[in-house]
């Protein structure tokens, strides 16, 4: 195993928080991951390791030369091929495995990474694993070689049966009044497991979207994220006058709904509807005040519907291994992030996109109106969204803001909540006031680029936009002046 490159082997740049992302074929070579293979085998202790990829034009090639470095060292490989990242998950909770899934999930089509996980779907970040996976693959790749280790082999496993049994098992769909639903599954992973699903969903109509597998994604790319790729969806549901749209990415992780209208629902509010049901499910059995938790970017209206539901919140921060570990620690029956993540505590604390989808779809048999209606009660506020800035110093950008909001407080005579989990959070918000008078804003610093991420709400639109608007010319202010030149563009 030659190792190419000039000088020792440096990962970092693909080695995330959460997992491992780049370039396939330039950063992710298949040298590369052979050695991440080896090297995930080692950390894990990895006796039986099941491996899956996505659709992506580099995923066979890349996990083949993982699967290969992992038998080396003595793994038991149990290759599931095809799959979505919720699939995945499942398969490590039933067998008690560790798992890989080898998928970029919204990214680009050039891009491919690995999301691992512990036996029972338990969670791996930088932390807890990733970068002494990564120092072990480093060490690999210098030496050239990956000594072998009696045991290892490759086997087959089919997982997509009991994936699709064990979601099922979690969310019945009710018999009722007949439901027509699009799915935009992107080319991508959604169109691998919602048609086998559709089969067994008696009385709803699925009608597919770009469901022929293709890592190229030449309809558009499968990052429902970003509102240009709801378009489809969006025509689709209206022209075909169905009930409801969901959208998928690329490794069907995600899901994200489209009411009958043609509106796209935020992620908070699906949260709210979730939970709700969640927490009646575990009432209903026994259970005392069920906890849910939810990022601090979620709407102040989850932790209104949690707590009318009988439950109470759990604030976590942002990223998908602190909430899945924050769940376990609290035995939290659910968890929504803002980014259309829904954790579930029966399914091994993992996300699952199909699970959301099935509970959505659940509700609207039980209700006697149509989508945008049932979800109407769960989207009371006016959001921003989330907006980035590309600052010189995030935190002395957040720490001008801070300073510029107390100062208006001070003189207004306002009364501010201010607490600093994952960036800040500044709140200004009593139930006694006019609606216009109450608002809330966080504003955190990104993982991986110079950008601070914003995201505004308030009881009426007037009052966030003033809000939105009062923040964003101190952190464009503060970048002008760190720079001495006029203070780069925002995206959103």
């Amino acid at each position: 195993m030659p190792h190419l490159a000039s000088g020792p082997a440096d990962l970092s740049g693909i080695v995330k928080a959460y997992d491992i992302r780049g370039v396939a074929g330039v950063q992710l070579t298949e040298e590369v991951a052979r050695a991440l293979g080896a090297a995930a085998a080692d950390h894990l202790g990895a006796t039986r390791l099941i491996l899956a990829h996505d659709m992506r034009l580099s995923s066979p090639a890349l996990s083949d030369a993982f699967a290969d470095g992992a038998a080396l060292r003595g793994a038991v490989v149990a290759f599931s091929g095809l799959s979505s990242t919720d699939q995945l998950y499942c398969a490590s909770g039933v067998h008690r495995a560790a798992g890989a899934m080898f998928t970029a999930s919204h990214n680009p089509a050039p891009d491919n990474g690995i999301k691992l996980c512990r036996a029972g779907a338990k969670p791996i970040s930088r932390d807890t694993g990733l970068a002494a996976i990564q120092a072990r693959a480093e060490a690999y790749l210098d030496a050239g070689e990956i000594p072998a280790v009696p045991g290892g082999r490759r086997e087959e496993l089919d997982t997509l049966e009991e994936y699709l049994g064990t979601v099922l098992g979690l969310v019945p769909i009710p018999e009722g009044r007949p439901l027509r639903v699009v799915v935009d599954a992107a080319n991508a992973m959604a169109g691998h497991t919602v048609p086998p699903l559709a089969e067994r969903l008696s009385g709803i109509e699925v009608i597919g979207l770009f469901f022929e597998l293709d890592g190229t994604f030449p309809n558009h790319e499968a990052n429902p994220l970003d509102p240009a790729n709801l378009r489809d969806l969006q025509a689709a549901v209206v022209a075909e006058g169905a009930d409801l749209g969901l959208a998928f990415d690329g490794d069907a992780d995600r899901c994200f709904v489209v009411d009958e209208t043609g509106r796209a629902v935020p992620a908070s509010t699906i949260t709210a509807l979730i939970a709700e049901r969640e927490i009646a499910r575990a009432r209903a059995a026994g259970e005392e005040s069920p906890a849910v938790v939810a990022n601090l970017v979620s709407s102040r209206h989850v932790q209104e519907a949690i707590e009318e539901a009988g439950g109470r919140r759990i604030r976590s921060q942002v990223g998908h291994s602190l909430i899945k570990e924050l769940m376990a620690r609290e035995n939290a029956v659910f968890g929504g992030e803002h980014s259309a993540h829904y954790y579930f505590r029966d399914f091994f604390f993992a996300d699952s996109g199909m699970l959301a989808a099935l509970h959505v779809l659940a509700a609207l048999r039980e209700f006697d109106g149509p989508a945008s209606a049932l979800v109407a009660r769960h989207d009371p506020y006016a959001a921003s969204g989330e907006i980035n800035s590309r600052v010189v110093d995030a935190a002395a950008s957040r720490e001008a803001v801070r300073a510029h909001m107390l100062a208006m407080a001070e003189a207004a005579g306002d009364v501010l909540e201010v607490d600093d989990l994952d960036g800040m959070t500044v709140a200004c918000w009593d139930d006694e006031a006019p609606p216009e008078e109450r608002w809330w804003f966080s504003l955190r610093s990104s993982n991986t680029e110079p950008l601070l991420r914003l995201n505004v709400e308030a009881a009426v639109a007037s009052t966030m936009e003033r809000v939105r608007d009062e923040v964003l010319a101190v952190i464009r202010a503060d970048a002008a002046a760190a720079v001495d030149a006029p203070a780069p563009g925002m995206t959103s």
